[in-house]
C-alpha cells in the first residue's frame, strides 16, 4: 500500500485529554486534502485479578451513551508520563488497589480512522488494597466477576465498551476458569 504524505499539521483544539488535529495531505494519486483526527499520548487499561481469581471492573456513567458502562480501569497517558506509570495510577484511582505484579499483555488502537491512540493492556495480579480517589469527573462502583461471568456479560451485551472487550480477549487465555 502506498503511504499518504503529510504536507502540514495544525492543532484545532486541545484539552487535558486529547488534541484535535487537522493535517493537509497528499494522496498517492497526487490529490490533496484534509484529514481530521484525535491525537493522544495513548492509554493504559488494566485487567485486575484478585487472589481468588475474581476479576475487578468498574461501573461508571458514560455521558455520550447516556447510560452506565462496566469497564476495566483505564486512563489517558498524560504528557511526560508513560503507559506503565499511567497503569499503576489508574488502577489505584479507579479501584483502590495497587499491584505488585503488573505486566503488559498487548496493545491496540481503539478507532484507527479517528485517533492515533494506542491502548496498552496490563494484567495486574498480587493486589493490595490501598484506597483510591477518583478525579472530579469520575464516579465508580467497584464490581468483581469470575471469567465465565465476564464472557456472559460480553455475550449478552451488558459489557458493551469496546476497549474492555478487546482487553478481555487479550488476557482471557491467561485467566483460570
Amino acid at each position: 500500500m502506498r503511504p499518504w504524505k503529510r504536507l502540514s499539521e495544525s492543532v484545532v483544539l486541545r484539552n487535558r485529554w486529547w488534541t484535535y488535529k487537522r493535517d493537509e495531505l497528499e494522496l498517492p494519486s497526487g490529490e490533496t486534502g484534509e484529514y481530521h483526527y484525535v491525537h493522544t499520548c495513548g492509554s493504559s487499561m488494566i485487567v485486575p485479578i484478585m487472589k481468588n481469581g475474581r476479576v475487578l471492573a468498574v461501573k461508571q456513567y458514560r455521558y455520550l451513551a447516556g447510560k452506565d458502562s462496566i469497564e476495566f480501569p483505564c486512563g489517558s497517558v498524560k504528557d511526560g508520563s508513560t503507559h506503565d506509570e499511567t497503569a499503576s495510577l489508574e488502577l489505584v484511582e479507579e479501584t483502590g488497589y495497587s499491584s505488585s505484579r503488573m505486566a503488559p499483555v498487548g496493545e491496540f488502537n481503539p478507532y484507527n480512522g479517528v485517533t492515533d491512540e494506542m491502548c496498552r493492556v496490563y494484567l495486574a495480579q498480587e493486589l493490595q488494597y490501598v484506597g483510591g480517589t477518583p478525579d472530579e469527573t469520575e464516579e465508580f462502583e467497584l464490581l468483581s466477576f469470575d471469567a465465565r461471568e465476564i464472557d456472559q456479560l460480553i455475550s449478552n451485551g451488558t459489557i458493551w465498551d469496546g476497549m474492555t472487550i478487546v482487553a478481555w480477549h487479550l488476557v482471557r487465555e491467561r485467566i483460570e476458569v
